[in-house]
């Protein structure tokens, strides 16, 4: 049994919360609020010096995390969240007000050109796929689903959000970039300027670097801070992102992007 005294002060919740609440699970959620996406990983010492807690209760409690599966450690030493977290995370991310606010416009860019419609997010892992819809003419896409992760440096959606992102930037180029299809760009060198090309034009086009075939064109959702919070985007045959026709796409994708841009600026932070 721990002699450690416990000299934290019950939080207003845990007051509220008399009986009904255990101090240590709401400490623990207290640790896992720390870990965003552009601060995906936490040194013990940092962990401690944030929330104020002693050292040994927030060791104790990350090494509850860690043997429940919901944090892992990095070959660094700190700490990192696991997939589950990630998944529920992912499943909550689909009932966001962003996706209610994209909705109307997915609904617009499939019915205008019957392709699917795509809405991602930003993740650790890599660009997640939270809402699609199917056009009348869609290709059906195997392995893009709601749920899928992609990585950032292939397919419009992605490569988007990678352009507007330095924190995402900073994360993901650090490394050997895996070749998807012979069209993706696995070089770090060439694969920024491509990014400084899609930043200065606010969209993005890809042609068969995720899926042989398969063009798109992706426009980046920014909140209020200017920080990437998803991306919307339309894919389909190749064939079928060429001359007038993909001009027209990347208007109203742009459109679309800067709208729902407007409307997720003034939603309520959460």
């Amino acid at each position: 049994m721990s002699t450690e005294p416990n000299t934290a002060v019950p939080t207003g919740s845990e007051a509220a919360g008399g009986r009904d609440v255990v101090g240590a699970v709401l400490k623990a959620c207290t640790l896992l609020g720390y870990f965003r996406a552009d601060r995906p990983t936490w040194t013990l010492n940092d962990l401690t010096t944030a929330s104020g807690m002693n050292k040994t209760t927030v060791h104790r409690l990350m090494a509850t995390l860690i043997q429940a599966g919901w944090v892992d450690r990095s070959g660094e030493g700190g700490y990192r969240i696991a997939m589950p977290v990630f998944e529920i995370g992912s499943a909550a991310l689909a009932k966001l007000d962003i996706r209610s606010a994209a909705k109307p416009f997915m609904s617009e860019l499939a019915g205008a050109f019957g392709n699917t419609a795509y809405l991602m997010v930003p993740a650790e892992q890599g660009a997640v796929c939270i809402d699609l819809l199917e056009g009348r003419n869609s290709l059906v896409v195997a392995g893009i689903n709601v749920g899928s992760v992609m990585p950032y440096h292939a397919a419009a959606g992605p490569v988007v959000m990678l352009a507007h992102s330095k924190a995402l930037r900073d994360r993901w180029l650090t490394g050997d970039l895996p070749a998807i299809t012979d069209r993706t760009i696995t070089d770090v060198n060439r694969l920024v300027e491509h990014l400084d090309e899609i930043r200065s034009a606010g969209y993005a086009l890809s042609n068969a670097d995720y899926l042989p075939g398969v063009a798109a064109v992706a426009a980046p959702i920014l909140g209020r801070d200017g920080s990437v919070v998803a991306s919307i985007s339309v894919g389909g045959r190749a064939e079928e992102f060429e001359g007038d026709a993909l001009a027209a796409k990347i208007e109203k994708v742009c459109d679309a992007g800067a709208r729902i841009t407007r409307i997720a600026q003034a939603l309520p932070r959460g």
